[in-house]
């Protein structure tokens, strides 16, 4: 975390951890190091309204995410504060980093915060609006610069522009790095011409890999991390409420684990640059969540796994 005050009642260590040759579990986004199960904010208001206990729940939550070690934090204005569990509302920008903002700042010296930008409400920005969008969200979270900054897209062929814009605030010291989200591989080289690209963040999870094996690949042979969105659900589950597959839950059943803990171990199990965001407004799902790592999946079980079609 790089601004002007440091939260030292949040303590973060990650370097011992590393010198006692955990390294398997943290990637390296640019200059920072990040434990490759972190956090994701969209979920993080729950399926209620918006109100003061909800967000007493959420800063609890945050708080207790960086106790437990958390320091990748992933958000974006439009993450929701109500209504279904991964819905997005631009009609509440900023809540979920609001929320951050009052949960953990100052914030602990090595939490790392990725945002996103480019979608607004029914169309993406230009790129002469991007510069608006990233002080908003340094405004929102309180920050003097971005940590990770991705370029979220949706129907556009080339991003030189849009990146472009991006990496001309990066230039001006408001960003230190900077991902692409929703991309396609010759999207990624287009962004990698123009500055260094240190992460991707598209859909992947079990039952939604083989669109995307191919980048996620790519992103393994470039030493760029892969960051999937709806690692932890299917999209069609992203609201809660809808059981999982049988196989998935057989799996969970066997190793005595739950079906996200086993959707969280496959992600992982694709690569050491892939790293996990899962979002949650649970305390126990947050708690369950972090201790995927540890399951380790039998040949067999990734062979079901693979098999899977949501």
């Amino acid at each position: 975390m790089h601004n002007s005050q440091v939260n030292t009642s949040l303590p973060l260590n990650l370097s011992s951890e590393i010198d006692e040759g955990k390294s398997a579990e943290f990637w390296r986004l640019g200059d920072v190091v990040v434990r490759r199960i972190g956090f994701g904010a969209k979920r993080l208001a729950g399926p209620g309204r918006d109100g003061a206990d909800v967000q007493e729940r959420a800063v609890a939550l945050l708080r207790r995410a960086i106790e437990l070690g958390v320091n990748h934090l992933d958000t974006a204005a439009f993450y929701p504060s109500h209504g279904p569990e991964g819905q997005t509302h631009f009609e509440s920008l900023d809540w979920a980093n609001e929320v951050i903002r009052r949960a953990l700042a100052p914030y602990p010296e090595e939490l790392v915060i990725a945002t996103k930008v480019g979608p607004m409400k029914d169309r993406l920005a230009r790129p002469d609006e991007l510069r608006g969008l990233v002080e908003a969200e340094l405004q929102a979270l309180g920050l003097d610069v971005l940590d990770v900054v991705y370029l979220r897209l949706h129907g556009v062929k080339s991003i030189a522009e849009h990146f472009g814009a991006l990496a001309e605030l990066q230039a001006k010291g408001m960003i230190r790095q900077l991902g692409v989200s929703n991309v396609r591989v010759e999207q990624l080289q287009e962004a990698r011409e123009i500055a260094p690209v240190v992460a991707v963040q598209n859909r992947y999870s079990v039952g939604f890999g083989r669109v995307n094996d191919e980048i996620l690949g790519v992103c393994g042979e470039l030493g760029i991390a892969f960051v999937p969105f709806f690692a932890l659900t299917a999209e069609s589950r992203e609201a809660g409420g809808v059981p999982d597959s049988d196989a998935v839950q057989a799996i969970a059943d066997r190793h005595g684990a739950t079906a996200a803990q086993v959707r969280l171990a496959w992600t992982l199990s694709r690569g050491n640059h892939v790293l996990a965001i899962p979002g949650t407004s649970s305390q126990q799902h947050l708690e369950e969540n972090l201790q995927a790592g540890d399951l380790i999946l039998s040949p067999d079980d990734l062979a079901v796994l693979d098999a899977i079609t949501d």
